[in-house]
């Protein structure tokens, strides 16, 4: 400190020297506040845990109530697809053997037997009841499954001449007589729109044609015709009485 005054007295005349003796004279002052550079590092900070952490600060914010409805409705949008999906797929199978038309219902698809012009429908007919209705065609014409089943018969049947029966899963029965060539054996699992015979003019027939019949779960034949409406199939009824028949 005293070097560092004896220093400024020496060059005070000279303005210029005065200025950088002042300089030379702080720089003798000793220093303090200085942080040693060894122990200055960063401040150590206490680590922050899961308990620490403010959630309602950091969770995602909750969905306002219009956001809700959209999911929502869009959540329903993609299961309605899917179901529409399902139920085309079924329809497109039970039509992919050739059936003429097809309806789901209840989730289990029904197709028109097959391809033929009504002649005869459910009732009382020259004296006797005729239990079933005539759909004539050619001889070969494809017989369809109407629905899912399993064969219970096929081959020679008495006034048919040959048949095809088959069991549903409800209980009921379809009946397709007058068939010329049977294209499934007892016990097969068939399904909706699956060919199984082919329609012929054996038995008591006056044509070749499909004569069909439904049983009910308790054997009790009923009109195949009101059946097959509730069940998505309508047949055109205006040839009825014109053809042939049994």
């Amino acid at each position: 400190m005293a070097a560092g005054q004896s220093l400024v007295s020496l060059h005070a005349p000279n303005p210029v020297q005065d200025a950088y003796a002042k300089l030379a004279a702080n720089a003798m002052v000793p220093v303090t506040d200085v942080v040693n550079a060894s122990s200055a590092g960063p401040t150590a900070l206490p680590a922050i845990g899961g308990d620490q952490l403010a959630p309602d600060s950091l969770a995602p914010a909750a969905l306002d109530p219009q956001s809700e409805v959209d999911v929502q409705n869009l959540t329903k949008a993609v299961d309605i697809g899917a179901q529409l999906a399902k139920k085309a797929s079924v329809l497109q199978q039970a039509l992919a053997g050739g059936a003429p038309e097809a309806a789901l219902v209840g989730g289990a698809a029904y197709v028109l037997p097959t391809v033929g012009r009504f002649t005869s429908g459910f009732g009382g007919r020259w004296g006797v009841f005729h239990y079933g209705i005539d759909l004539a065609n050619a001889i070969g014409t494809p017989i369809y499954a109407v629905t899912d089943g399993v064969v219970e018969e096929s081959g020679p049947a008495s006034g048919f001449g040959m048949w095809v029966v088959l069991k549903h899963p409800d209980g009921t029965h379809s009946v397709y007589g007058h068939i010329n060539r049977s294209l499934v054996t007892v016990g097969q699992k068939v399904k909706a729109g699956q060919e199984i015979a082919e329609m012929g003019n054996r038995g008591q027939s006056t044509g070749p044609h499909l004569h069909f019949e439904i049983w009910a779960p308790d054997g009790t034949k009923i009109n195949p015709l009101p059946w097959l409406a509730a069940h998505g199939i309508k047949i055109d009824t205006a040839g009825a009485g014109n053809g042939p028949g049994d």
